[in-house]
């Protein structure tokens, strides 16, 4: 059977124009297009499409979004768009990942259709080029404002700063906020990376606090403390994060 392919942007024309070039080729089953990152992902977990054209910049959740929420270990061959960003460009080419930039002629999608089929050909998913290519575009994004989860079919956004803390569960975090509990597929330290600092710190090996919902911090035995969010949640401050306790404190005290 031939691949199925998914295109996901949320410009109309422009998916549009990936659309009918991808009915030409005879080789490739379009499987479906979407116009948000929401959606996006509960294509790819229901279709489970064998390459994605995956725009970058969409408004809510964008295109790094959805890759952190449908796991980068279960994400599928992927063709990142980009409209401008020059810096993506220069990730991409330095660690040859398929791209497109907007507006994109006819021959550059031929051959970049082409270097894809071989990627398939190769089963090669997102492979080491294209995780190095996605740590170099984190780095020059933001701190996150939102955060992508998955919650039954739908996907939420959580706003970091209603997140409480933070704890690691092997190759997940479970993410407290609002009284809930979202579990994302993500190292604690992969997520750590990329929370501002200055609002967040790590109390345990295996825990992330939001420094602002810290209620208390109490001295215990042998050089711990013990953290009391906002919510009620203790938290036991390893004796090896004095760093973390001074900063929590400091902030405490300017409040």
């Amino acid at each position: 059977m031939s691949p199925g392919v998914l295109v996901v942007d949320d410009e109309p024309l422009a998916r549009l124009a990936i659309v009918r070039l991808l009915r030409e080729d005879p080789q490739l089953r379009l499987l479906g297009e979407c116009g948000d990152g929401a959606s996006a992902v509960r294509a790819i977990a229901q279709l489970r499409p064998d390459l994605v054209f995956l725009d970058i910049q969409m408004p809510a959740m964008t295109g790094l979004d959805v890759i952190a929420a449908v796991g980068e270990a279960r994400m599928p061959a992927t063709v990142f768009v980009t409209a401008y960003e020059q810096y993506a460009v220069r990730a991409f080419e330095a660690n040859a990942v398929d791209y497109l930039v907007k507006p994109f002629s006819r021959e550059r999608f031929a051959a970049t259709v082409q270097r894809a089929k071989l990627r398939l050909a190769a089963q090669a998913g997102l492979g080491s080029q294209i995780l190095q290519a996605l740590d170099a575009l984190r780095q020059k994004h933001d701190h996150l404002q939102r955060i992508p989860v998955r919650d039954g079919e739908e996907v939420v956004l959580i706003a970091v700063e209603d997140i409480v803390w933070i704890k690691a569960n092997r190759n997940t975090v479970q993410i407290h906020a609002g009284g809930r509990v979202h579990e994302l597929r993500e190292t604690l330290s992969a997520l750590a990376a990329r929370l501002d600092p200055r609002d967040f710190a790590r109390v345990h090996r295996s825990a992330i606090v939001n420094v602002r919902r810290v209620r208390s911090i109490q001295p215990w035995f042998n050089g711990y403390h013990v953290v009391t969010m906002d919510d009620g949640q203790r938290l036991r401050m390893s004796r090896y994060q004095h760093e973390s306790f001074l900063r929590l404190a400091t902030v405490r005290g300017d409040e």
